[in-house]
């Protein structure tokens, strides 16, 4: 049977992060991608925070926009807050960069690979996998394992892993990418949008509209499995709506994506001695935004360092410092997102009073963006004093 130090399951920013850095740490190390193409089918806004690029050594090359305001669309008005820039980007740039990279650091990236299971034998781990290529099933053995499939993570049959309310938090999506005979106006290339609203099938719904380099990124997700008619029917609506204010009797070309994502509370329990979950199959997503690939990129730096050490004998356990890092870094803030998003939506206008605050307020905007739970005290106690003046808004 094969063998390598470290299998990683997965080549999205979590998958392809972790591979790089620890094939980067002298880690022998395999990805397993089940598509034919890292990042070729991909949901995805792309949108990435201002440091993104920096903090994860990617070139800019793969930038298409540089919006400086993020709009904030209910049924009753705009909200604006302007801090950046941003970057948008495509998840085949983004995801195929980082996994040339990789590459180019000794990771060896085995596409067309499915994920089948895992288990335990001695001190190693056996991962199973279908190579659709050829329709076979293999199996690799390996000293650590990575699991970052994304959302369709086959998780809920492992005891280990296992959360009753996973199937709750997926999110069903449709975007379309528009590919437009002639340029929107300009403010569509300067702006994020997000939109917030109850749809036509009577369910809360997330839109947004991303700019990039040769077309608009529009879709919306909504927490509940609905047939695809429905959905294209929601989404169309909805495009109307954007064509109207940003790009009127202008024709355009349309590429269809359809994909489950997550938007629930974080998986409680995400890795053994051995075997670690990150990125989105972790259950790491921004419930208020649908943003997730910041906290995927950092759970694969956390993990590939995790492995490092081990392996090195400077610490026993990778799983354990895995999940202590990344429970006490971002934990707190994505179970309050996911808590403050029920909230909004039991209650549309909720959605207003919060945004309005935030809009109104550059210090809590500032506070809310910041990508860890490493607030001082002070920074604590002004935070909650700001959604204590929320709630007694919203209530």
């Amino acid at each position: 049977m094969e063998s390598v130090q470290f299998v990683v399951v997965g080549c999205g920013p979590a998958g392809g992060v972790a591979a790089r850095e620890a094939a980067r740490a002298g880690i022998e190390t395999l990805v397993l991608e089940k598509d034919p193409v890292v990042g070729a089918r991909r949901v995805c806004a792309a949108g990435l925070r201002p440091d993104f690029l920096a903090e994860f050594d990617l070139p800019r090359s793969i930038v298409h926009c540089d919006p400086m305001t993020i709009a904030m669309y209910t049924p009753a008005r705009r909200h604006t807050l302007r801090f950046g820039p941003m970057h948008t980007t495509t998840r085949e740039e983004l995801d195929g960069t980082i996994a040339d990279l990789a590459r180019s650091e000794g990771a060896q990236i085995r596409t067309n690979a499915l994920f089948r299971g895992l288990r335990s034998e001695g001190e190693t781990t056996i991962v199973e996998y279908a190579d659709t290529r050829s329709g076979s099933r293999r199996a690799v053995r390996a000293q650590h394992v990575f699991l970052a499939p994304g959302s369709v993570a086959r998780l809920e049959d492992d005891p280990r892993f296992a959360y009753s309310r996973w199937e709750a938090g997926l999110v069903t999506c449709l975007q379309y990418r528009l590919y437009l005979e002639r340029p929107a106006r300009a403010t569509a290339y300067e702006t994020l949008e997000m939109y917030y609203y109850r749809g036509l099938c009577g369910r809360p719904v997330m839109g947004w509209m991303f700019p990039k380099r040769d077309h608009l990124t529009v879709g919306l997700g909504i927490t509940a499995k609905i047939s695809g008619a429905e959905l294209r029917r929601e989404l169309d609506s909805f495009v109307k709506t954007v064509e109207a204010r940003l790009f009127p009797n202008v024709p355009y070309r349309v590429r269809v994506e359809g994909n489950l994502l997550y938007g629930g509370a974080p998986r409680p329990r995400i890795a053994t001695d051995r075997v670690m979950v990150g990125g989105t199959a972790a259950g790491m997503v921004d419930a208020t935004t649908g943003e997730g690939i910041y906290e995927a990129a950092s759970s694969g730096r956390i993990a590939a360092a995790a492995v490092a050490d081990t392996v090195r004998g400077r610490r026993r356990s990778a799983g354990r410092r895995y999940e202590r890092e990344v429970k006490s870094g971002f934990y707190g803030r994505l179970r309050d997102r996911y808590l403050l998003m029920n909230f909004l939506e039991r209650k549309p206008r909720r959605f207003d009073a919060l945004f309005g605050q935030v809009a109104a307020n550059a210090r809590f905007a500032a506070l809310i963006q910041r990508d860890r739970d490493n607030y001082t005290l002070r920074e604590w106690a002004y935070l909650y004093s700001q959604m204590a003046l929320f709630t007694l808004r919203a209530v």
